[in-house]
């Protein structure tokens, strides 16, 4: 198991916005360092101006140069930013774009090094961050191809659902040929492993939706619930993933089923977050399942409409950390549960004593 206290990256998001507010509210709580050792990528200065803003003068970040000074009784931060940088709250910047990317990048970077744990993302603008070096429709793709995997999985969770998403964020016009038979299976393989290896879920009960109204109503109003995701849905029981479906996402959400299932794999982005923010929009997170390192994120945006009014709930993104501390934990549990497994024992079928010879439908004697 973990020998020293988890050091958290947290990266600052769009310096505009409301991430310095939830990433100071939720450091504030003194709590928080019994559990981790956070350390913030970003700039002291635009963090004393969002403090300035929002009259908080019970707190104060610790200033290092690198996550291997991490004081782990404090609230520390790395500046990555010019310090000339210009704080415009509520407005939409390329200069907060590049600032948002600075820090992601000096994050990952010490990710990639191992000095830090657990990467959570404050949010981003997904238009003024676009560049030569970013040119991604939001952190998941970007983290996916640093570490060169397409193996990953945007996963909402909150108290009330898990629900993973097939395609993520591309236009509606273009969901249908994005929803194959391999798709699905790969989503469901990485749901299926990180629900056992990530929040300690063995056997899991996943929900498949449909892609069409009513599920597709047995072809009548399409034919990809036939042709492609009951048969992944099939080959998945196979190897052993315990997935049922596909089911009509109105009806599924509205009559509660969703509370019966351990996870919800939808076919598009909407289909499954909208549910997902309607019940859960305040204490939501966004994980990314099956990178090498552990991503999570408020499942808010950087609500520019708010931004220095001291009206930005924390909750969403003290969740997000919560999340990042117990998933590294299930993960060394699971390494260490799974270092020196029993050995498995064939029985010989020419070895067995012929002697015995109790049937299966036997009953036993009273």
């Amino acid at each position: 198991m973990t020998k020293h206290k988890i050091r958290i990256g947290i990266s600052h998001g769009d310096i505009n916005g409301i991430g310095y507010e939830v990433i100071m509210k939720t450091l504030m709580d003194a709590r928080i360092l019994e559990m981790c050792t956070p350390v913030v990528y970003g700039s002291p200065k635009v963090a004393a101006y969002h403090r300035k803003a929002l009259n908080i003068n019970n707190f104060n970040f610790n200033n290092i140069q690198n996550a291997r000074e991490a004081d782990p009784r404090r609230a520390n931060i790395i500046n990555c930013i010019d310090d000339n940088i210009r704080v415009e709250l509520g407005k939409l910047s390329g200069i907060a774009g590049e600032a948002s990317f600075m820090a992601l990048e000096r994050a990952v970077s010490d990710l990639r090094k191992g000095e830090i744990d657990a990467l959570v993302t404050a949010p981003i603008n997904k238009d003024n961050i676009q560049s030569d070096k970013f040119h991604f429709p939001g952190h998941t793709e970007f983290l996916a191809e640093q570490f060169e995997t397409n193996n990953y999985l945007m996963l909402m969770v909150s108290e009330m659902m898990k629900i993973g998403v097939v395609s993520t964020h591309v236009p509606l016009s273009k969901v249908p040929s994005l929803i194959t038979k391999e798709a699905i299976l790969n989503k469901l393989r990485i749901m299926a492993t990180s629900l056992e290896e990530d929040f300690s879920i063995k056997k899991a009960r996943i929900a498949v939706l449909g892609l069409n109204p009513h599920a597709g109503d047995g072809g009548l109003l399409g034919r990809e619930e036939k042709d492609i995701i009951i048969p992944a849905i099939e080959q998945a029981k196979k190897e052993g993933i315990l997935a049922l479906g596909p089911y009509p996402s109105d009806g599924f959400f509205g009559s509660g089923d969703y509370v019966k299932f351990d996870a919800i794999l939808a076919m598009y982005h909407d289909q499954g977050l909208t549910p997902f923010k309607l019940a859960s929009f305040d204490k939501g997170v966004n994980y990314t399942a099956g990178l090498p390192f552990i991503r999570t994120s408020p499942a808010h945006g950087t609500a520019f409409d708010i931004a220095g009014e001291d009206k930005a709930s924390p909750d969403s993104f003290r969740q997000a950390l919560y999340l990042a501390i117990d998933v590294h934990k299930n993960r060394e549990l699971h390494k260490e549960i799974s270092k020196n497994p029993l050995k498995k024992f064939e029985i010989n079928p020419n070895q067995v004593d012929e002697t015995i010879d109790i049937e299966a439908t036997d009953e036993p004697e009273i």
